[in-house]
């Protein structure tokens, strides 16, 4: 495993022969996984996610002009500058990742006093792009870190987590809920965050498995929530709780409960939105009485819970597709696999295992097999730590 001593020599070695400049500051911004509690979030649900060791890296050094200028290591895209309060702050298709970070500085810009000079910026990483490990999360996260670091901008950083939020919704144009940009920035050390997504009340819990990890399962699959049905989603259950409204006093989905949902779901009156509302309640129950499993040391209930995460997923959110199918499924054949499920929007990108540690490898070797027989190109496999949130190093 490359070290992170060498993946930091590497960075700024490259912003050095990039700007001409030795870095001033260097900066992590971690990925994020969710033990349950999916497509909830915008749903008023619960949540259950940590920051991962995989994540997005920053070297910073300041201009003397007004200019911003970012480039990756990671993306074939050429180096872009652009101008502090310019209108060049503004959505272009063309730019890609790039829009997040404008995005997210164009909203801290307006949440605090004007940026008095520029700087550059060099990103790279080891967070697989497109894998449904919020990867855009992490670079709102990793700018608004750059940002109020350097420029001594005093933001709280549940603020700082609405600003991603904004951008994503606002900027980008994506319905997305809080919990990326919340597990992101928020993150500690070895604990998930148990977040009420409506009410922004949150505790930490030790994330203890025993003799058991976390491996996390690319499909390999690119996707892009901007572009696919995620929004579509959004609306339905929006529908789904238009309609409940009419005889019961609730802001969400997540403010019922099964017995509830049962009671009221002649409202809804339509196959798919009764489907979208089932999965988005019984989810934000499943997520509460996992965490509950969680501090009992429950592993088996725990297991149980985030394996039907994947089949409510599958069958009433309809968001896995045959690739995430594919890897929850054989996994759950393996001995040594506790559980299995999809993580992230859906549509591709990757799902999470927790498997004992003495099994993993022949696990990963057996579900890869299977994934590459099945699907026609191969899946990959990481092992990651549970991490703090963004932060200067």
């Amino acid at each position: 495993m490359v070290s992170v001593q060498f993946i930091l020599a590497i960075g700024e070695n490259n912003f050095e022969q990039i700007f001409k400049q030795k870095a001033a500051d260097l900066f992590f911004s971690p990925g994020r996984i969710n033990i349950i509690g999916e497509h909830t979030d915008y749903n008023g649900g619960h949540v259950f996610p940590c920051a991962i060791s995989l994540g997005t890296y920053a070297a910073y050094g300041p201009r003397a002009d007004k200019k911003i200028a970012v480039c990756s290591g990671n993306m074939d895209d050429d180096l872009v500058i652009f101008e502090i309060g310019d209108r060049e702050l503004e959505n272009d298709p063309d730019h890609k990742w790039i829009n997040y970070f404008k995005g997210m500085t164009a909203y801290v810009q307006e949440e605090t006093s004007e940026i008095d000079h520029g700087f550059n910026l060099y990103v790279w990483g080891n967070l697989p792009y497109g894998a449904g490990l919020s990867s855009s999360a992490s670079i709102e996260m990793l700018v608004g870190h750059v940002l109020t670091e350097e420029y001594g901008l005093e933001i709280d950083p549940v603020k700082l987590v609405q600003l991603g939020q904004k951008t994503e919704n606002e900027f980008i144009g994506l319905s997305s809920g809080i919990m990326d940009q919340f597990a992101v920035n928020m993150s500690k050390k070895d604990q998930a965050i148990f977040l009420d997504c409506a009410s922004l009340k949150y505790d930490y819990l030790p994330l203890d498995l025993g003799d058991s990890e976390i491996i996390i399962m690319s499909t390999n699959k690119k996707h892009s929530l901007a572009d696919s049905s995620y929004n579509d989603r959004v609306r339905e259950c929006q529908e789904a709780t238009r309609r409940l409204q009419e005889k019961l006093s609730i802001d969400h989905l997540g403010d019922i409960d099964e017995e509830t949902f049962d009671d009221y779901s002649y409202l809804i009156n339509d196959e798919t939105l009764l489907k979208r509302a089932r999965h988005a309640v019984f989810e934000n129950q499943r997520t509460i009485k996992a965490t509950k499993a969680m501090q009992d040391k429950d592993l088996d209930r725990l297991g149980r819970l985030i394996n039907a995460s994947h089949v409510s997923l599958h069958f009433d959110y309809e968001v896995t597709g045959k690739e995430l199918d594919t890897l929850a499924e054989s996994a759950w054949q393996q001995e040594g696999c506790l559980c299995a499920r999809m993580i992230g929007g859906g549509f591709g990108g990757s799902a999470i295992a927790i498997v004992k540690e003495d099994h993993a490898e022949a696990f990963k070797e057996k579900v890869g097999k299977i994934y590459q027989d099945t699907i026609g190109y191969a899946a990959s496999f990481y092992e990651a730590k549970i991490v703090d949130g963004t932060h200067k190093l």
